[in-house]
């Protein structure tokens, strides 16, 4: 393959579809890495800051509806196949290069990606 048509890389020397895909593993934990590693490919900094988003929002979620008695006891084991399901989802999105924005967070991402860019964080 020859220069001209081989992928961009992230910072790392991963190709960006391996780097965004990365970024979802561990939820929060490998977003913040990919978030601060990377300082130039808005791709990987958009996956990473999804990754961020949504794992933290299914963290919250999952605390907040284990205090409620009987509805959230029954909801908060729901969650899981839930949050695997929309795991595997992004991750098979980033690999593909696609900008998949998931609803509410993917937006909610791009906006922080781009407000950290104009800054040039």
């Amino acid at each position: 393959m020859s220069e001209k048509n081989s992928p961009p890389v992230s910072s790392s020397g991963l190709t960006q579809n391996t780097a965004a895909t990365l970024s979802y593993v561990l939820g929060f934990i490998t977003g913040l890495i990919f978030l601060f590693l990377e300082k130039d490919n808005k791709f990987i900094r958009f996956h990473a800051m999804q990754s961020i988003v949504i794992s933290v929002a299914f963290l919250i979620l999952n605390t907040v509806l284990s205090f409620i008695p009987i509805i959230g006891w029954i909801l908060a084991p729901l969650l899981a196949p839930v949050g695997l399901v929309i795991w595997i989802l992004c991750m098979v999105k980033a690999y593909k290069g696609e900008w998949y924005e998931f609803p509410w967070a993917g937006k909610f991402a791009r906006e922080q990606v781009d407000k950290m860019s104009a800054q040039g964080q």
